[in-house]
C-alpha cells in the first residue's frame, strides 16, 4: 500500500475511531497526510451481548442503489460510495482478512402501493442493477415468505459488508500507513493565533495536548460537546438500533437466499444454514425496548411461522447519532482547519467512502 505524494501534506487529527473516523483517517493517510486518530477506547472487535459501539452494533447493510431518490446530497453520497466500495474492498483486504461485498439485496413489498413504487424505481434505475420480481422462480423464496405475494425488488449491486471484518481491515491498514493512535478523551479545542503556522490545539485528558493543521470531528454524539468548546452548536439525538441472532428449525434451510432481505425497514441476513441476523434502527433514546424487539422479530405482525418460532441465540443494541433540524450526515467545513463528519445515523458504513473522500477534498 503506497501513499500518494502530496505537496501540501498536513498534520491532521481525526477524532473518533469508529468506521467513519477510521475510514476518514485511512483516506487521508492514503493521500499522504500525517494522521493521528484519537478515541478514548481502543478499537473493539468483540461480539459480546448487550450494548456495542455504533459500528460493532451495525449489520453492515449497503442500501445504496435502491435509494428512492435520484438527486440531492443523500443520493449523490450513496452513489459515490457504491462506486468507491469495490476499490476500497480491494485496498483494505489482506491475506488474513479478505473483505467481501455479499450480494444481492431483496426488498419485499408489503403492500400493493409499495409494489407500484418499487416497480417504478426499477424502471428508472434498471442501469443500477435493479429488477422487480413477482414470483419465486429465481430465488425460491416464496416458501419461506408467504407474504411475498406483492413481489419484491432485487438489487444486484447492493448487499452487505461484515462490520467486524471491515474494522479489522481498517485497523491493519492504519497501522501499515503509520497512522498514530491516541486512546484519550478530547476535552476541548482551542484556536491558535493567526500568526501561528498550525491552526488548532487539542486538549486531551491527563494534561496531554496536540497541535494540528486540521481537526476532523467524527465522534458521533460526543461531537456535540467537542464542537461546543469553540462556539458551534450541533444538536443530535440518540437513536437505538436493536439486533438479534436467531436459530431456525433444522427443517428450514436458509442457503441460496439473498444476502440481505429487507421488509418494512427490518433487515434479515442469512448467517449460515439455519441462522439469521435480524435488525433495525428505529427507536429514539438510549434504552432498549423489549416490546420493540418483539415487534421487530415479528416483522410487525407479518413474520412467517418459522421466524416467529425461531430461538434468539444472542441480542445486542447500539446507539447512533441523528442530527436534529438538518439531514444526516453532518458534513461541513466550519472554518480553516476544522471539519465535521458525523451523525450518520443508519448509514455510517454505507457512506464512509464518499464522506472520507469529501473530507480529503476539503484539505487537498
Amino acid at each position: 500500500m503506497n501513499r500518494k505524494k502530496n505537496m501540501t501534506l498536513k498534520e491532521i487529527a481525526v477524532i473518533g475511531g469508529g468506521v467513519v473516523g477510521s475510514s476518514t483517517a485511512f483516506n487521508l493517510a492514503l493521500n499522504g497526510h500525517k494522521v493521528t486518530l484519537i478515541d478514548p477506547k481502543p478499537s473493539e472487535l468483540n461480539n459480546s451481548n448487550g450494548i456495542r459501539s455504533g459500528t460493532n452494533a451495525s449489520l453492515g447493510v449497503l442500501m445504496g442503489n435502491i435509494f428512492g431518490r435520484s438527486k440531492g446530497r443523500s443520493w449523490h453520497l450513496r452513489q459515490r460510495s457504491m462506486e468507491l466500495w469495490p476499490k476500497w474492498i480491494e485496498q483494505l483486504s489482506t491475506n488474513n482478512n479478505l473483505l467481501e461485498l455479499k450480494k444481492p439485496l431483496l426488498k419485499i413489498a408489503s403492500t400493493n402501493d409499495e409494489k407500484i413504487k418499487l416497480q417504478e424505481l426499477c424502471k428508472d434505475k434498471a442501469h443500477l442493477g435493479l429488477k422487480f420480481i413477482e414470483n419465486d422462480i429465481e430465488l425460491n423464496i416464496k416458501s419461506l415468505f408467504p407474504n411475498f405475494k406483492y413481489g419484491g425488488l432485487i438489487s444486484s449491486l447492493d448487499g452487505r459488508i461484515q462490520p467486524s471484518s471491515l474494522m479489522k481491515s481498517l485497523i491493519i491498514s492504519l497501522e501499515k500507513l503509520k497512522v498514530n493512535k491516541i486512546n484519550k478523551k478530547v476535552l476541548s479545542l482551542n484556536r491558535l493565533s493567526q500568526s501561528s503556522i498550525k491552526k488548532w490545539k487539542i486538549n486531551l485528558e491527563q494534561n496531554h495536548t496536540l497541535i494540528m493543521d486540521y481537526v476532523i470531528i467524527c465522534s458521533s454524539l460526543n461531537s456535540q460537546s467537542i464542537i461546543k468548546t469553540v462556539g458551534y452548536e450541533y444538536s443530535m439525538e440518540p437513536i437505538l438500533g436493536q439486533a438479534i441472532e436467531i436459530t431456525i428449525n433444522n427443517n428450514i434451510s436458509l442457503v441460496n437466499l439473498p444476502s440481505v432481505i429487507n421488509f418494512n425497514g427490518v433487515n434479515l441476513i442469512p448467517n449460515g444454514k439455519n441462522k439469521m441476523l435480524v435488525g433495525a434502527t428505529l427507536e429514539p433514546g438510549e434504552k432498549a425496548n423489549e416490546e420493540q424487539l418483539k415487534k421487530m422479530k415479528s416483522l410487525y405482525g407479518n413474520a412467517p411461522k418459522w421466524l416467529q418460532n425461531a430461538q434468539i441465540k444472542q441480542q445486542w443494541y447500539g446507539i447512533r447519532a441523528r442530527p436534529q433540524k438538518q439531514p444526516a450526515p453532518i458534513l461541513e467545513n466550519l472554518e480553516p482547519g476544522l471539519i465535521i463528519n458525523t451523525g450518520h445515523y443508519r448509514n455510517g458504513i454505507l457512506l464512509a467512502p464518499a464522506c472520507a473522500e469529501w473530507v480529503t477534498k476539503q484539505i487537498s
